[in-house]
């Protein structure tokens, strides 16, 4: 039993205490070090007064207390109010309030001794010297190993090797290095999942191979831990190839637990805040994400094909154009002045077309305050591309072919699963007016339903009759109508929206579209009142937008006038008058046709998303 030193003498720790109190330790190595019932009551009592006053005081870990509690009791009878002088925080005047963010969990408790205890055992818990030669997938390769599809008699599925792996380890080495995803430890040896970027591979790691030295640092691992194994191959008695480690590192110390696999699927909130967690806990949002590189590579290589140049133009604008759209608004401070974050880069792209290039395309970020939803977000990608000597019915073709090649790469097929519906985007889509969608919905499932006679596309082509029927359908009984104020055009528009729009389920052009609504577009050379231009709708959304453009500058210096009327008669969402603009279209924009894509939509549909933020990696949320 140990005993204190006699009255006087200077107070010193056994060697074998000293030795464990220069450096931090384990609540496992804490018990380890208590000789005595008394000492471990000691322990155990503090352990019990950190829980209880968790909320009121900072209590550090048990072992913190270990010198103090050996002084009190190497220095005479132990009293407990010794050991409680010894405590600084909870002494009057100490006392600190923890807040939520403030404590640290049990479980990170651990492993941040965990991780002191290696730095004890001569590791480092975050190394950078290990090198990985190969992945997961460059040894199944090298193997050609693959699944069957069969299982054996218990269950356990059949592989196929290509090459004569053995019980015992090959003359082949490899290293790879990963995120440890499962953890089956029998006592002297463990099987490990280690997942790297192209999947889950399995490792053998047992302590005669590997050391005991080693073996000791491997048992302070833990799933979320990532680690680097080196070694041969093997096939287990299940046949899955294995690598046996030669050697074993921990690389990064994972403080915190990987989340349980059924709440990382439940919080949907925490998902989107947390992408990184989520990307750990759900390997299938991972191959979202890759699917989108995919589509976006694919759309590069089919535009570069047909001789676009990719082009980068500012993001930060000294006006509000390119669309109809409220801006975010921000400020230069050494110019001082006030700028608006991109809405659309279309007018900077065609000025390159004044400027000789004749094909451009951007794939760019987008910024538009408006609300936030399953389809939108503030924050949003697209392409927009522009073809000198074309019109908007020879990017149709465009369209669909180049959609069609991009769904058959990536997903293997024109035809898609989404949500309810298969939507089918090999050639030809159909192609149909504003008027002859509205006539079709209405005189189908709107109309009846809603208790609507039948109309026809020369009732739409009369503007008191439009008016009639917007009042009469959609304006409120009482108070102030606020359709009263819509021009012809913009009633057409809203009749489609409200009515023919969400019923577009397969890709679908839409064209006829009026001009008070298309500030950019080339007025139709049949009539004035409408443009050339289409608008793509899947699933009842607006994928892309299209139009010849307009390069008459009086006329577009007119719509621009046109804008300024309705903003100073309240409207937000309008542009502003873009007289550099107006200057390059005076120095000769050759005919063109230009289009903007929404990448964010496009993937949904690939991806059979139901909502834009499982496709950005980190959508915008509400504090």
């Amino acid at each position: 039993m140990l005993r204190p030193p006699r009255q006087g003498r200077p107070f010193h720790l056994p060697d074998y205490l000293q030795k464990q109190l220069e450096s931090p330790i384990t609540h496992r190595g804490l018990l380890n070090v208590a000789k005595c019932d008394e000492y471990l009551r000691i322990v155990m009592f503090l352990r019990w007064m950190r829980d209880a006053n968790k909320e009121q005081t900072h209590w550090p870990h048990p072992s913190s207390y270990l010198l103090w509690l050996c002084a009190a009791q190497w220095n005479g009878p132990f009293e407990w109010s010794l050991v409680l002088t010894h405590i600084p925080n909870i002494k009057d005047g100490n006392k600190r309030t923890m807040s939520k963010q403030d404590e640290i969990p049990e479980q990170v408790q651990v492993r941040m001794d965990k991780a002191e205890e290696l730095k004890s055992l001569g590791g480092n818990p975050f190394r950078n010297d290990f090198k990985p030669t190969s992945t997961s997938a460059d040894i199944k390769q090298y193997y050609h190993w693959a699944p069957t599809g069969e299982e054996d008699k218990d269950g356990n599925p059949v592989y196929r090797c290509g090459r004569n792996v053995g019980r015992q380890p090959g003359s082949e080495r490899f290293s790879i290095a990963g995120r440890v995803m499962l953890l089956r430890s029998f006592g002297k040896a463990a099987f490990v999942q280690i997942r790297d970027r192209h999947g889950d591979f399995q490792a053998y790691v047992r302590k005669d191979t590997v050391g005991d030295e080693a073996f000791a640092r491997f048992q302070l691992c833990d799933l979320g831990d990532i680690i680097g194994v080196s070694g041969g191959c093997f096939l287990t008695k299940t046949g899955e190839l294995t690598l046996k480690a030669e050697r074993f590192q921990i690389l990064t110390k994972a403080l915190r637990p990987l989340p349980e696999k059924w709440q990382g699927l439940k919080d949907i909130e925490k998902r989107y805040r947390q992408r990184y967690v989520d990307l750990i806990a759900n390997p299938e949002v991972g191959d979202v994400f890759r699917k989108r590189s995919a589509i976006i590579k694919a759309m590069r290589r089919f535009l570069d094909s047909q001789d676009f140049l990719e082009v980068e133009t500012p993001m930060m604008h000294p006006l509000i154009g390119g669309a109809a759209a409220k801006p975010f608004i921000t400020h230069h401070n050494t110019l001082d002045m006030q700028l608006y974050m991109r809405i659309a880069p279309e007018l900077y792209l065609k000025r390159l077309l004044v400027g000789g290039f004749e094909r451009v395309y951007e794939i760019n970020r987008n910024f538009r305050n408006e609300g936030i939803s399953t389809q939108h977000n503030p924050e949003f990608t697209m392409l927009e591309f522009y073809l000198a000597y074309a019109t908007f019915e020879d990017l149709m073709s465009l369209t669909e072919n180049m959609i069609s090649s991009i769904a058959e790469e990536v997903c293997g097929s024109a035809k898609v699963t989404y949500q309810d519906a298969e939507l089918n985007f090999a050639a030809p889509w159909k192609r149909m007016t504003m008027k002859e969608a509205i006539v079709e919905v209405w005189n189908g499932e709107w109309g009846p339903a809603k208790g609507a006679d039948a109309i026809s596309e020369e009732v739409l082509d009369d503007p008191e009759q439009v008016e009639a029927l917007v009042n009469k359908y959609f304006a409120p009984a009482e108070g102030d109508n606020p359709y009263d104020g819509m021009e012809y055009g913009e009633r057409i528009g809203f009749l489609f929206e409200e009515i023919a729009e969400e019923k577009l389920i397969q890709p679908t052009f839409i064209t006829g579209f009026p001009t008070a609504i298309s500030p950019l577009a080339r007025r139709s050379e049949t009539n004035g009142e409408y443009t050339d231009r289409f608008e793509i709708y899947v699933y009842g959304r607006e994928l892309g937008n299209a139009f010849s453009e307009l390069n008459d500058p009086m006329d577009q210096k007119q719509r621009f006038v046109r804008q300024l009327e309705k903003k100073e008669a309240g409207a937000d969402e309008t542009m502003d008058y873009d007289s550099d603009y107006i200057t390059a279209l005076e120095h000769g924009m050759p005919p063109a046709a230009g289009e903007g894509i929404g990448i964010d939509r496009l993937v949904m549909f690939l991806c059979n998303a139901p909502s834009i933020r499982d496709v950005i990696l980190f959508p915008q949320l509400k504090n």
